[in-house]
């Protein structure tokens, strides 16, 4: 019996080269499977992780959602307790020892990568093709905002004030279903079809700037894009309508730059109820292999 185990988790992209595995390279796939291939290496075959959006190098996570599938036999091997009464935990909650099992090969509780919760997948639920939305949070520090070092993984820092108020109603006139190959890096047979669900701006309380981004599936590096084009409102190279009629013109311009990787952090994924996630993860499997399409940040 295959058992499908929901993975949430976090890290932080300054030390990864993206997502994705890659030869030679350390990524968030790469290191987390190869804790589960030591954690499951008496029980047959690595799980592999299926994801709800590939982020690029150096771009954090609060909110990532995988998925691995495994054999319930196994499960229970790697998660029983080594001998009764131990504090490892108890066999009524396996998960909760699966998390600290992969905590301890991951390295400290504070390392840069985390699993912070697993649980048994509902019926019918895939990491990726199973998400309805997902939500990327930006921030810069302009001048008027206070420079954090203890932010500075996070934030980009910019040398020039910007008009927050400005790229907020810019990025209002993006909303709706469209094409956004002007915000895409270009991908053979890839699709730059998307619904941006809601974009917005707004300063915080040590007045750094925030964005909050959410569409049903963002293509490469449309988010970074998306940022620059307000920022290029926000400092007057562009007008409000600027990005939107960018986004008609249907190609990339040099009007505006897409922004550094470090200030983007993939916040949320969200999902259907439980009884729609299987009709969802078909719908959405179905349109992508009309057109070989990537997820990420």
């Amino acid at each position: 019996m295959t058992l499908r185990i929901r993975l949430d988790l976090a890290y932080q992209g300054t030390g990864f080269a993206g997502w994705s595995r890659q030869p030679s390279l350390r990524t968030v796939q790469g290191v987390l499977e190869a804790a589960l291939a030591t954690l499951f290496r008496r029980e047959g075959a690595a799980p592999r992780l299926v994801v709800a959006g590939r982020t690029d190098a150096g771009v954090h996570a609060t909110g990532q959602v995988a998925h691995i599938d495994v054999e319930h036999e196994a499960f229970e091997a790697v998660t029983r307790p080594k001998r009764a009464g131990s504090a490892g935990g108890s066999a009524a909650d396996p998960y909760g020892v699966l998390v600290r099992r992969l905590t301890g090969i991951l390295g400290n509780a504070d390392d840069d990568l985390v699993v912070r919760v697993a649980r048994r997948a509902p019926d019918g639920f895939d990491a990726r093709f199973s998400a309805v939305w997902r939500r990327y949070a930006y921030r810069i520090a302009d001048l008027g905002a206070e420079h954090d070092p203890l932010q500075r993984h996070r934030t980009v820092w910019y040398p020039r004030s910007l008009d927050v108020e400005s790229m907020d109603v810019a990025a209002q006139t993006l909303l709706g279903l469209g094409d956004f190959a002007a915000f895409c890096k270009p991908r053979e047979e890839a699709t730059t079809i998307r619904t941006l669900q809601s974009y917005r701006w707004r300063r915080d309380a040590d007045g750094v700037l925030v964005a909050a981004l959410q569409a049903d599936a963002f293509c490469h590096s449309m988010v970074r894009a998306l940022v620059g084009a307000c920022v290029a409102v926000g400092e007057g190279r562009l007008d409000v309508s600027g990005p939107s009629s960018l986004m008609q013109a249907g190609e990339r311009t040099s009007a505006f730059k897409v922004l550094p990787a470090r200030g983007l952090t993939l916040t949320e994924v969200g999902y259907p109820a439980d009884e729609e996630l299987a009709a969802r993860a078909e719908q959405t499997r179905a349109r992508r292999e009309l057109h070989v399409d990537g997820v990420v940040g």
